[in-house]
């Protein structure tokens, strides 16, 4: 086969090298929906070509194909009427273990220009694909065509860097000689050859189906292993849509479109997940999403390499600061965010009851709490600013946890409520619920409460927000820390306790900056460090277990 995939898309290839290697910002996948850039017409395509998949089944024409599954029903309150095939697992497997045969024997050139290209293409897509994601998840249209197109892009290109780099690192093939006595030298040439491990199982999640689910799946693609696409229930479009256009340029590139499966469970309570993570064909299984399953699939897939990111518990320290308003500001634009339903939104705000320094003055702690509140009402003051930043929620358990949560203990400071949306009337949208508590009422806050719900935590000392900050990434896992400090000695003993405990951190963040924000190429999203998970998206290890490097010598 020729590699002239490759050849199209090297330049691209190589940016996302230099970028991992300098971890500086670059992306090829524009963020900007503008349609100079993507085409005048493309936002309105895509909106068609969304529409046109309402009410209809969804074809993929995949082997072991039975009955179709239910559809999702959109945060917004509209029902998608699409009917997705549900698979025989029997049968499934097999054929994509035939598959595998001519992908794992194709050369590293053209399985990385095949998933260059894939990627290309789901980047011509992305005006369906932003629809798609809005209307599954509960985004807003602004951050399902960034979060869920360029940015996710750029997470599987990334994916695909790292596993190109690592498939490299060994010559293909050397002539190896030694000296073995004064007349005799051995002469061998030796090949190497990488073996995938196998079927790969990807368990997607309901909030970011691709920016989350693309490293995994290129991953393993791009290594030589196929791919089941296992989507959330309540998002299965965004991933349908991927392996749609994935099962289109395989057979160009003369590869069998079994290679990647979509393996949807329905809406009615019967899930798949279990039956395929244990399959014995599965050999890798991807993973993000609560930590119940996730600590179940480490525990019972003993056949398989399990990657997983699950819950976390995400913290603010608040010591000192120099201007409070822009402080309070981008607090406010974090817990807000999407709802508080990004893995990377904070939780928990600690605070000590001596209050924090604001420049030459100390405030005290019940004014500092209230200038977060202050925040978080502003923002939210104008209704249809309010819909663009809170999105909509997913889940109506987690609407459920948020109503719970303002009645389990502590102050509500400052109650949720329903926000109305003018085009989606049915939407389910509400604001934070922000509750005060004591740093004693462990079993309140030390806990991932998923959604949008914010503990202010009043503290003796900053230094015990600091260890209560690092105790609980430790015990129960976070995936970003953010401190606020003007002394130099609170940043450092911040960081380091924070970074032993296995959570990135983020200090004195103003403006257009959040701690929400990860960066492809430069920022390691998950430490596997700490409970929220056991592998980092991406780095050498998330890439170079789902193949083995063999060798073959012949005396010559």
């Amino acid at each position: 086969m020729s590699h002239s995939m490759f050849e199209q898309h090297e330049k691209t290839l190589q940016g996302a090298l230099e970028a991992i290697k300098n971890r500086t910002y670059w992306t090829p996948y524009p963020e900007i929906p503008s349609g100079k850039i993507y085409g005048e017409t493309a936002k309105a395509d895509g909106l068609s070509a969304f529409e046109g998949r309402l009410n209809q089944p969804f074809e993929l024409n995949q082997p072991g194909t039975g009955r179709t599954q239910r559809s999702e029903v959109s945060p917004y309150g509209m029902s998608l009427g699409i009917t997705y095939p549900k698979p025989d697992l029997d049968e499934l497997i097999p054929a994509m273990q035939t598959a595998m045969q001519g992908w794992k024997s194709a050369s590293i050139e053209a399985r990385v220009g095949v998933c260059l290209e894939i990627l290309d293409r789901l980047s011509s897509s992305a005006f369906e694909m932003a629809n798609a994601i809005m209307h599954t998840t509960g985004q807003t249209f602004m951050m399902a065509f960034q979060a869920g197109g360029p940015h996710a892009l750029d997470r599987g290109l990334e994916a695909v860097a790292y596993a190109y780099q690592e498939m490299t690192r060994c010559p293909r093939q050397v002539v190896w000689e030694k000296q073995v006595s004064k007349t005799d030298v051995v002469r061998l040439q030796k090949t190497y050859r990488i073996l995938p491990r196998g079927v790969a199982a990807l368990i997607g999640c309901s909030t970011f189906p691709t920016w989350n689910g693309y490293p995994g799946l290129f991953a393993s693609l791009v290594t030589g292993n196929a791919v089941a696409v296992k989507p959330h229930h309540g998002a299965i479009l965004p991933m349908a849509l991927t392996v749609n256009i994935a099962r289109a340029v395989l057979p160009e590139a003369d590869f069998d479109p079994n290679i990647i499966t979509l393996v949807p469970n329905s809406l009615d309570g019967e899930s798949i997940s279990k039956d395929l993570v244990t399959h014995p064909g599965v050999r890798i299984v991807d993973y993000t999403g609560g930590t119940e399953f996730g600590d179940w699939l480490e525990a019972n897939c003993p056949q398989a390499q399990v990657f997983t990111e699950k819950a976390g518990v995400n913290s603010i320290v608040l010591d000192s600061v120099d201007d409070l308003k822009a402080v309070t500001s981008n607090i406010a634009f974090s817990v807000s965010l999407y709802s508080g339903q990004m893995c990377t939104a904070p939780q928990n705000i600690f605070i000590p009851k001596g209050g924090i320094r604001v420049g030459g003055d100390t405030i005290s702690f019940d004014d500092a709490a209230q200038a977060v509140v202050k925040g978080v009402n502003w923002l939210l003051s104008d209704q249809k600013r309010a819909v663009e930043v809170l999105g909509a929620i997913q889940s109506e358990s987690t609407v459920r946890r948020m109503t719970a949560a303002a009645t389990e203990g502590g102050e509500v400071l400052r109650p949720s409520g329903p926000v109305a949306h003018e085009k989606y009337p049915e939407a389910r949208i509400h604001s934070p619920v922000i509750i005060k508590v004591r740093a004693d009422q462990t079993d309140l806050y030390m806990r991932e409460v998923f959604g949008p719900v914010v503990y202010i935590v009043e503290t003796e000392s900053t230094a015990q927000s600091i260890e209560l900050a690092a105790r609980t990434a430790r015990e129960q896992g976070a995936i970003t820390s953010l401190v606020y400090s003007t002394n130099d000695d609170v940043l450092r003993e911040s960081q380091d306790a924070l970074t032993d405990a296995g959570v990135p951190v983020s200090c004195n963040l103003v403006g257009p900056i959040f701690v929400n924000q990860a960066a492809a190429f430069s920022d390691f999203h998950v430490s596997g460090a700490n409970p929220a998970g056991n592998a980092t998206l991406c780095d050498a290890a998330f890439v170079a277990n789902r193949f083995h490097m063999l060798h073959t010598r012949v005396l010559l």
